[in-house]
């Protein structure tokens, strides 16, 4: 059932949620399903299959977690000032999961990815309700991740037929998906801004998928697409704050998931510059945050050692940064999503691209987050002046 305090809290989500249950009721008709299948627009049902569900089960969690008092307090570095129900991630995750299930898109590697990122969003949920320390999570990835690798999903950046290189692409698999996971949980700060940046790294993903033939890894990128869509109008709003946040379990699942979908999926041909900066530009605002904080907390002693490192809990982070500049959270917001289509886009253009045009949009995109870094800088500096 709809809730009341919800409704209450304009006509724009009474609509969105009635409309989403006639979409919803809809597609589950068979004929219509087999209208989508036989026009080829497949892509087009299960996008909007995630995104209604989505946008219906949001706000069952929204009563859950307030029922049973899993709702973030503000105080200490949190900028929100209401109690705010949390597990937004587990309406996410179902109808991610119930798109792929209602599509028949099960094969080894994605089942392997869907339980990864069930384990790895189960750890988040625990620590939504006890407060996990950061090492017992960063565990648990690290084992999940070696499980995706002997599933079969791994970088092949290196001769996987020599003992040196296989363990490399093992190492750098491990970083990429534990780093981008944890970047997407630092990066949920601000209403909106974990579920944008996901929006439009699926995004992204999805086209990706299509230029390079790829249409089963462009089904599951539209059913994490929609999934977020129709979470966005609870987590995000012009003028009102957000009524759930994704919680430790709905981010961690986005950046666990995305993360071993950019891994499975062969973004180039031949040219292996292609085929490695499509996906860092795509997940570029991740990558650069994470760097940043790292780099600056090593160089500033903040942190000495790795546990340290990822004990440390701090307001550096990008939307922290920014805010201090634009004083608005919501124009914080807006302004890191469009950075991250920004880079996006560099990525696509990448398809028909020669390895010197890779290496040049690499570089613009460094040179795009260096200026970004020098206004931060500047910002704080005055911020902590006046």
């Amino acid at each position: 059932m709809f809730d009341r305090e919800i409704l209450a809290k304009g006509p724009f989500l009474k609509i969105f949620w009635f409309l989403s249950l006639f979409v919803l009721v809809v597609l589950l008709i068979p004929p219509i399903r087999g209208i989508f299948f036989a026009t080829g627009l497949r892509w087009l049902y299960i996008l909007l299959f995630s995104l209604s569900t989505s946008a219906l089960l949001t706000p069952v969690m929204i009563h859950t977690a307030t029922k049973y008092g899993i709702v973030d307090h503000p105080g200490g570095r949190k900028i929100h000032t209401h109690p705010t129900p949390l597990w937004g991630g587990v309406a996410i995750i179902v109808s991610f999961i119930a798109a792929l299930l209602a599509n028949m898109i099960l094969e080894a590697e994605v089942t392997a990815i869907i339980v990864g990122g069930v384990i790895v969003a189960g750890v988040g949920v625990i620590d939504d309700w006890k407060n996990l320390r950061a090492s017992y999570k960063l565990a648990v990835q690290v084992i999940v991740v070696l499980l995706l690798v002997w599933s079969g999903i791994v970088l092949d950046l290196f001769p996987i037929h020599t003992t040196w290189g296989y363990i490399l692409n093992v190492v750098l698999s491990i970083i990429w998906i534990v780093g981008l996971t944890n970047s997407m949980n630092f990066i949920d700060g601000m209403d909106g801004l974990a579920t944008g940046i996901s929006a439009v790294i699926s995004l992204f993903l999805a086209i990706a998928a299509y230029q390079t033939s790829q249409p089963f890894m462009g089904w599951i990128a539209l059913a994490m697409l929609g999934s977020t869509l129709g979470f966005l109008p609870y987590n995000f709003g012009l003028k009102r704050r957000a009524l759930i946040f994704l919680g430790d379990s709905g981010s961690t699942f986005l950046g666990f998931v995305l993360s071993a979908l950019a891994i499975k999926a062969a973004w180039a041909d031949n040219n292996p510059i292609v085929s490695f900066a499509t996906p860092i530009l795509i997940f570029w605002v991740l990558i650069y945050d994470m760097a940043y904080i790292s780099i600056e907390r090593i160089i500033t002693g903040k942190v000495k050692n790795f546990r340290q490192w990822i004990d440390y809990v701090g307001t550096d982070h990008i939307h922290h940064r920014i805010y201090a500049i634009l004083k608005s959270r919501r124009q914080t917001v807006l302004l890191i999503i469009l950075l991250s289509a920004t880079l996006g886009i560099g990525a696509l253009v990448l398809r028909n691209a020669t390895t010197t045009d890779g290496i040049m949009t690499i570089v613009q995109a460094l040179l795009v987050t260096i200026i970004i870094s020098i206004l931060e800088y500047y910002g704080r500096n005055n911020r902590e002046r006046q």
